[in-house]
């Protein structure tokens, strides 16, 4: 109750003021008084309530003070809560396949790499091509060349960056935990790339040098619980290079033996250039300088490169191969050559496009089919470079993309025609064939509809630059990739591994020593084969192995330097 004062409230002084103001007789003043009294009372009690109802809230305020914050955290159950130290999309879909965790791993085995990135290469320094995430450079020499909208989404990145994209992504994921009981998939952000590849040209490096860091991680993870618990069943890594700078057999070969060590038999490996007999190989897209922001972009981009006038056939961006008996590149360049204003080519020697890429965009914006031989090993960038463009690539190993990105690219036959043209190179070396026999057979109205289909499988095929991936659920090659990974290792299709000698059983396909001894006689060579013992060649299915410019590689000197469109490399003999 309110405390007493000299004051009347203001119902009495109301009650006088109308006293004083109506003359009432007897029987109505009795009336007025008993409805200001009933005023007078209930005004009390309304006042009273609202004092109650103030002082409940106050003492409700200061007692939640006292009670820990966590009690008022709502959470979502485990299978659907996303923990990642950058927000999720919005358009993000549930974790359906389950939770991403990503292991805190030393700094030897990827901060300090980028530390030493002027240690890197023997000949230049790879700190421009670490910069910005591993997106290299902002690409300016594309000015006038793509639309200035999107230049800030262009750089000058390297081919073998896909660890620091992968990492980069990793923890930004909408479906990463930091609770490694409460993951399916376990990621090690181990840049084994950098690792190895900074001893590959070194003619003094030993075996147990290319392989100590390699060593060291697995020592590392074998002390994980996860691990433990799984053997690596479900875990998977991104490597930078492809397969084969990771398949040494014998200490005197190319690269490192990372992917022949045991620890490594059961984990999932994201490569940009997988080994066709094991299944643990996944093939991911190469990087390339595109980089979107958002699915606006993207779209941007494939209106550019839809609508573009095209004034040329064909185009080829590569270097002839002097070295090796019958090149098949040289070939081709001399039957571009031969076609006048029908093809032009980049001559792509001395290093001349790298990952600076003014040239050869220009040639593929500008062209309606890209010859993409084999490079260094089956696969190349280039290929990526020019399907991006929105030109149709021509391939002549199946190798090459068929067998290689079954997670990006329509590998059967019928749907391969709806993107790319294969010609059998054997059939170009007989002279069976013409490359621009077979183009110019090819109307209009099919070239539209296999443009408009590469055009289609842009975004699958670049990496974005937002930490979250592009919006509006548009799916970049990274998403495509982890996507995978974790219907892989939630499928009924996916087993854990067992040793047996040499032998590892990979569900119903067996990889053992047989093909081991196979792959120790494709001397690889930092990508590129050498010879290869045709007594391991017994199956149709190795097809592409039976050509003379795999066979019969020579090489001049014990360590020749070779150069690509792509990369310059070594090749120990």
């Amino acid at each position: 109750m309110s405390p007493r004062s000299g004051t009347p409230p203001p119902e009495t002084r109301l009650l006088k003021k109308l006293w004083s103001a109506m003359p009432l007789s007897g029987s109505d003043l009795s009336g007025w008084v008993c409805a200001f009294q009933s005023i007078n009372f209930a005004s009390r009690h309304c006042a009273l309530l609202i004092f109650t109802v103030l002082s409940l809230q106050i003492l409700l305020f200061l007692s939640t003070r006292s009670i820990p914050s966590a009690l008022f955290i709502f959470r979502r159950p485990a299978v659907t809560v996303a923990i990642a130290v950058a927000p999720a999309p919005a358009t993000a879909a549930p974790c359906d396949y389950g939770l991403l965790y990503v292991y805190d791993i030393p700094p030897k085995f990827n901060k300090e790499l980028i530390t030493d990135c002027s240690g890197l290469n023997p000949w230049v320094s790879r700190c421009d091509a670490l910069s910005n995430g591993g997106f290299g450079a902002p690409a300016a020499d594309l000015a006038g060349i793509v639309p200035d909208s999107l230049m800030s989404s262009w750089f000058s990145t390297d081919q073998f960056i896909a660890e620091l994209i992968f990492h980069r992504r990793m923890l930004a994921h909408g479906c990463r935990t930091r609770n490694p009981s409460a993951a399916s998939a376990f990621y090690i952000p181990f840049y084994a790339g950098l690792a190895v590849g900074k001893h590959l040209w070194s003619s003094t490096s030993t075996s147990d040098e290319r392989d100590r860091t390699c060593n060291d991680l697995l020592r590392w993870i074998a002390s994980q619980s996860p691990w433990r618990k799984s053997g690596g069943w479900d875990h998977f890594i991104t490597l930078g290079r492809i397969t084969w700078d990771f398949r040494r057999s014998l200490d005197r070969d190319w690269g490192g033996s990372f992917l022949h060590m045991p620890g490594m038999a059961n984990v999932t490996r994201l490569l940009i250039e997988r080994n066709p007999w094991d299944d643990r190989d996944v093939g991911i897209p190469y990087p390339i300088g595109f980089h979107p922001q958002s699915a606006a972009e993207v779209r941007a981009w494939q209106a550019f490169v839809m609508n573009r006038t095209r004034s040329t056939l064909i185009s080829f961006a590569g270097a002839a191969r002097a070295s090796i008996k019958n090149d098949f590149r040289g070939l081709l360049l001399s039957e571009c050559a031969g076609a006048g204003g029908a093809c032009r080519a980049v001559d792509c020697s001395g290093g001349r496009c790298g990952n600076r890429s003014a040239e050869t965009l220009s040639l593929f914006l500008d062209s309606v089919f890209c010859l993409q031989p084999r490079g260094d090993s089956f696969t190349r960038r280039s290929m990526f470079d020019c399907m991006v463009a929105g030109a149709i690539p021509v391939i002549f190993w199946r190798r090459s993309a068929y067998e290689q990105y079954t997670w990006y690219l329509p590998g059967e036959e019928e749907e391969a025609g709806e993107w790319s043209v294969f010609i059998d190179r054997r059939e170009v070396r007989s002279g069976a064939v013409s490359v621009r026999g077979v183009l110019d057979g090819i109307g209009e109205e099919r070239i539209r509809r296999m443009r408009e289909r590469v055009v289609d499988l842009i975004p699958k095929l670049v990496y974005a630059r937002a930490d979250e991936g592009l919006d509006e659920g548009m799916e970049d090659a990274f998403d495509v990739a982890v996507q995978g990974v974790l219907r892989r290792f939630q499928g009924d299709g996916h087993r854990r591994l067992s040793h047996k000698g040499n032998e590892i059983a990979i569900g119903a396909e067996k990889r053992t020593s047989r093909e081991l001894e196979l792959n120790k006689n494709i001397d690889v060579g930092a990508s590129v084969d050498a010879s290869i013992d045709h007594n391991y060649i017994e199956d149709a299915d190795l097809k592409d192995f039976e050509d003379e410019d795999v066979s019969n590689m020579e090489f001049e000197n014990s360590a020749e330097r070779v150069v690509d469109s792509d990369v310059t490399i070594f090749t120990m003999k």
